[in-house]
């Protein structure tokens, strides 16, 4: 799409800035923060039993932690060395020994007792297993054996009554193709990933308001932008070795403004470990800081807007870039009405943030020439979500921030090649390429040479739901194939989740290390297939980037804890294919991840280039360096369009809050300490604004109880710099909360948005007998949420 190409990494400023240091007392002694060093040592100490092999997964791989890109200790942003402890703390699932048979081989009952931490702990998964109903243990079976009982369960289902899911540790695009391959030829549509629970509006969002699916710039275009916008994003828990690149930015002279409804410290100051300024005396994160209201932000974007369309009254173009506007965008008009007919007392109510303070936002952004629009799960966790990223389009749009240096929209992806997987096709909705349509489906199906599916496939949390079906549905759902993932701490209402993945007839899990869900029960058979890493993939394997780099990860030796049974992932997905159905089984049996790459090259044509990608270090970035170069956009006339909304209902009823789930010290729902070590936030800490709690009379550290019709959670106060009618738990705790069966409108994404009632713990725990439990709450039977 785009002409220019990437000019790979620049140097970074050198000169030291005092005016950014958080504190001049050196390792930030007197704040609360992480201690990267301390915490280096322990993850070395950690691995000293594979510690060679961990260095050369260091300085070789591409990390399988977040989607940054950072092959070996370089990306294409910055020049000289990107560490952080989240890929660290990844290291061990890829150097870990087996678990050892006398515990695997316990009583199951006696593994239930541990969480998803401690069964992490145990290391990984040695070869197959089954257990099947009545089984008190994990049995160990040949790979035949294992396969076969899979293959034969398929045999005699309807295609709609099994489905594949993959999630995104480490799994790389060959997988990925490889899987939403053998899942048509199977002829189910059933297939879905992690991006459907984390990104997924932002593709639908972006593709109707610009056309494409993914980043439209580069992080380098963050470095000297005017101003660069995090909404609903931190990014520096996300992923930290972004913190360099925001130290860099600043230098530039980039102003940053964040916009969350918890003030999260990390986006304040950050103390980045692989540079030494920062390292010794912080860095200085955010310019401006606004706290919206859960679920406000379209609101809050309309106020901006409202105002700009003020300044134009004075004085045309003053907030409105109407030269890109009137060549490259659409509905103009439109949007101006709609944004003109909402009053300031609907915004500021719905938003939180005062009308002055949307104006001295609304004024930052109308004085920037140049921008960068970054969001994530802040933005995408919500039953509205792909408004809310259509609405940021809307911005940008109007200010021209679209198509060249230092401008650009960028969904901040969470996991190494997560923007993958849709691009592979692993998705109900995408195939090699393009959507599942008419005019797409019939290039793949020349391609492939067997034909597609023509029933709509379900996304993830439908599928699940799908296992509670009668038995006599043809959706009912009987096979469930998961490539990691847990869905017990990823999906809401995990009470639901539980019963529904025991009533599957089998349950496969193709995994590294056991988590909770493994070791729930099946109606028939549980299986536990053990997949080799990323770096054990057989002939290396490629990710993709948030900023669409392709990077190839080469096969690493060296491991002395090699699991001798673990196959590549998407080796055991055409054994499984061979095994169902062997008649035109060559159809997909590759042989080598070359093979793979050579076809994705000619399936998806964005990816014509990665077949040539052989080595360490080598990367291949589609689209060129900006996408809708120019502000043309691939759309049919090649304009963006801007999308007129209104303002969401809240439904937040009287005496009660909006709830925000966050992330501490995790990586997605694997925990790695019990506390944040940026606010001290333990896992049952609810954050409450000082205000909030008084009104409450609620004391810091106090007990409490949170409530709706979904569940309950039992945490402790803690005073947070939070918006006023908003309190925040840790994800995936809070996911007892969420109702199930809400959904997104255009892509499915669960609706984590919910609303709560919250109490003193001895005042609800004296009263609920008769209070809660023998009577209804009927505020509480109407509430969507």
């Amino acid at each position: 799409m785009g002409k220019t190409l990437h000019p790979g990494p620049i140097n970074k400023t050198k000169k030291w800035d005092p005016k950014l240091w958080v504190s001049p007392v050196p390792f930030g002694l007197t704040k609360v923060k992480p201690h990267h060093m301390r915490d280096t040592a322990k993850i070395v100490w950690k691995n000293r039993d594979n510690l060679n092999y961990a260095k050369n997964i260091i300085l070789k791989g591409v990390c399988d932690g977040c989607a940054l890109g950072v092959s070996g200790l370089q990306d294409q942003t910055l020049n000289g060395p990107h560490m952080c402890t989240t890929r660290f703390n990844v290291l061990r699932l890829n150097t870990a020994p087996p678990i050892k048979p006398e515990i695997l081989h316990q009583d199951i009952d006696e593994l239930r007792k541990m969480d998803s931490t401690e069964l992490r702990e145990l290391g990984r998964i040695p070869y197959p297993m089954i257990r099947r109903k009545d089984d008190r243990k994990f049995i160990r079976v040949s790979w035949d054996e294992a396969m076969n009982t899979i293959a034969d369960k398929m045999k005699v289902l309807d295609p709609k009554q099994y489905a594949f899911y993959l999630t995104s540790r480490g799994i790389t695009n060959e997988s990925y193709y490889v899987a939403a391959k053998v899942a048509r030829y199977l002829e189910t549509n059933h297939i879905d990933n992690a991006s459907r629970i984390c990104h997924s509006p932002s593709k639908s969002a972006m593709k109707r308001s610009v056309g494409v699916g993914a980043s439209t710039c580069n992080y380098q275009d963050w470095l000297g932008t005017d101003v660069l916008v995090f909404w609903g994003s931190v990014a520096s828990n996300a992923s930290p070795v972004s913190t360099k690149y925001m130290m860099e930015a600043k230098k530039r002279g980039t102003k940053i403004i964040v916009i969350n409804p918890y003030r999260e410290p990390s986006m304040e100051n950050y103390w980045v470990p692989s540079v030494v300024e920062s390292a010794l005396f912080g860095t200085e994160i955010a310019d401006e800081f606004y706290e919206v209201n859960i679920g406000g932000d379209i609101a809050l974007m309309h106020g901006v807007m409202k105002h700009w369309f003020d300044l134009e009254e004075q004085n045309e173009g003053s907030a409105v870039n109407h030269e890109f506007v009137n060549e490259h965008v659409n509905n103009y008009e439109d949007l101006k009405e709609n944004v003109q007919s909402q009053t300031w007392d609907e915004i500021v109510q719905s938003s939180g943030v005062e009308k002055e303070s949307i104006i001295e936002l609304s004024n930052s952004l109308a004085k920037a020439k140049t921008g960068v629009m970054v969001w994530a799960l802040g933005l995408t966790m919500h039953k509205h979500a792909t408004d809310n990223i259509s609405q940021v389009s809307n911005l940008a749009l109007l200010r021209g921030w679209l198509g060249g240096k230092n401008k650009g929209l960028m969904p901040l992806r969470g996991h190494s090649s997560v923007q993958g997987s849709g691009e592979m096709g692993a998705d109900p909705f995408s195939l090699p390429g393009g959507d599942y349509n008419d005019e797409n489906r019939p290039r793949v199906e020349d391609l492939w040479n067997f034909k597609l599916p023509q029933w709509p496939g379900d996304t993830v949390g439908v599928t699940i739901e799908n296992a509670m079906l009668p038995e006599d549905n043809e959706r009912k759902l009987k096979l469930y194939y998961m490539s990691g993932g847990n869905f017990l701490e990823t999906m809401p209402d995990p009470n639901f989740v539980r019963d529904a993945l025991q009533n599957l007839d089998i349950r496969v899990h193709q995994d590294i290390i056991l988590n909770t869900s493994t070791l729930l029960d099946a109606k028939e058979t549980v299986v536990v297939l053990p997949a080799k890493t990323r770096y054990e993939q057989d002939g290396g394997g490629l990710s993709t980037s948030t900023e669409r780099m392709v990077y190839f990860s080469p096969e690493i030796e060296g491991n002395r804890n090699r699991i001798a049974e673990a196959r590549s992932e998407w080796q055991i997905y055409v054994d499984l294919a061979k095994r169902v159905k062997p008649e035109e089984s060559h159809l997909i049996d590759f042989q080598s991840g070359q093979e793979i790459r050579d076809e994705i090259a000619k399936a998806n044509p964005q990816y014509d280039g990665v077949q040539h990608l052989k080595k360490a270090g080598d990367v291949y970035q589609y689209g060129g360096a900006w996408l809708c170069e120019g502000g043309v956009c691939p759309t049919p006339d090649g304009r963006g369009n801007l999308i007129t909304m209104d303002i969401p209902d809240n439904n937040k009823k009287a005496g009660e809050f909006k709830l925000l789930m966050r992330r501490g010290k995790q990586f997605n729902a694997m925990i790695y300490g019990d506390r944040d070590a940026f606010n001290n936030m333990g896992r049952y800490d609810v954050l409450v604004s000082e205000n909030d709690a008084r009104k409450e009379g609620l004391e810091d550290g106090e007990a409490v109880v949170l409530y709706n019709k979904n569940g309950v959670f039992q945490g402790f106060v803690k005073y947070a710099a939070i918006k006023d009618g908003n309190i925040g738990v840790q994800f995936p705790e809070g996911n007892f909360l969420v109702e199930k069966g809400i959904y997104e409108n255009f892509v499915e994404m669960p609706d984590y948005v919910t609303d709560v009632k919250m109490e003193k713990a001895d005042h609800f725990n004296a009263n609920k007998d008769r209070q809660y439990l023998e009577k209804s709450i009927p505020e509480l039977e109407d509430n969507p949420n």
